[in-house]
């Protein structure tokens, strides 16, 4: 199927490795040109090098989207050396996996700071850009922990409940110029910062890691853990024309792991 990106430009940020990386190449293998930024330039190259494979254009930029001038000198040096943007996955994500009591004030500023600030600012910045083109899609991935506890996670749950609010908030604000906001809710993901928490529960209950996956398994309707790729390709359904107007949604992809029943 068509997903209609062919010309058009997405900036991922987090686009390095994890679901970004998945992100910024099911974008590339759809036709899309990419602009990603993170803090390590070696992980951005190899990234843009397997996007640069499918023949699409492939724009590694090192920013810490912690600081409002990195985004904005992000966004400013992808629409430069592209010509345009078409669509931004917020997806940079930096959390420490700790119980609530050893989770400092630097800890939450700099959580909030990388994801729930930066989601909002690189929104603002680059809505005008896609104003201008009469069209655009930005979509925020914002783990479960906004539907759920979780006594490991909890600035996770706090900063990424305000990241869906904001979704819903900022989609009606962007909605008279053809663009959709919308929210992914990964499940439990197979990524460097999973295995950090599953680590970090192994190491409290004093069980091995591989007892951790098989009981996070055990919850998962589906049986089996979420790979980055299963998130990549709810992105490229919001990118898409099946989703024209949908629009202030987050959606889940748990494989039915979470329980609430939400409207």
């Amino acid at each position: 199927m068509d997903l209609e990106l062919q010309g058009r430009v997405a900036l991922v940020t987090g686009g390095g490795r994890g679901i970004g990386r998945a992100v910024c190449l099911a974008l590339a293998a759809n036709g899309a040109d990419v602009a990603l930024c993170g803090r390590t330039l070696e992980t951005l190259e190899a990234t843009a090098r397997d996007v640069r494979a499918y023949g699409v254009r492939a724009f590694p930029i090192v920013a810490d989207v912690s600081e409002l001038a990195n985004i904005q000198r992000f966004i400013a040096e992808a629409a430069e050396a592209a010509g345009r943007v078409d669509i931004l996955v917020g997806n940079a994500v930096s959390s420490q996996s700790a119980p609530f009591n050893e989770q400092t004030d630097d800890h939450w500023r700099h959580h909030i700071y990388v994801k729930l600030m930066a989601y909002i600012r690189g929104a603002r910045e680059v809505l005008p850009h896609m104003q201008a083109n009469g069209w655009g899609r930005i979509i925020h991935i914002g783990g479960m922990t906004a539907r759920i506890t979780a006594p490991l996670r909890v600035t996770n749950g706090v900063v990424n409940a305000g990241v869906s609010n904001f979704t819903k908030q900022f989609s009606h604000h962007a909605a008279p110029h053809n663009v959709t906001v919308n929210c992914v809710h990964p499940g439990t993901t197979v990524t460097e910062r999973m295995m950090n928490m599953f680590n970090r529960r192994a190491k409290d209950d004093g069980v091995g890691v591989e007892d951790i996956e098989a009981e996070t398994i055990a919850n998962i309707p589906m049986a089996r853990l979420i790979l980055p790729e299963d998130i990549a390709n709810a992105v490229l359904f919001f990118c898409s024309p099946m989703a024209s107007v949908i629009t202030g949604q987050s959606i889940a992809v748990d494989g039915g792991s979470a329980q609430a029943v939400m409207y």
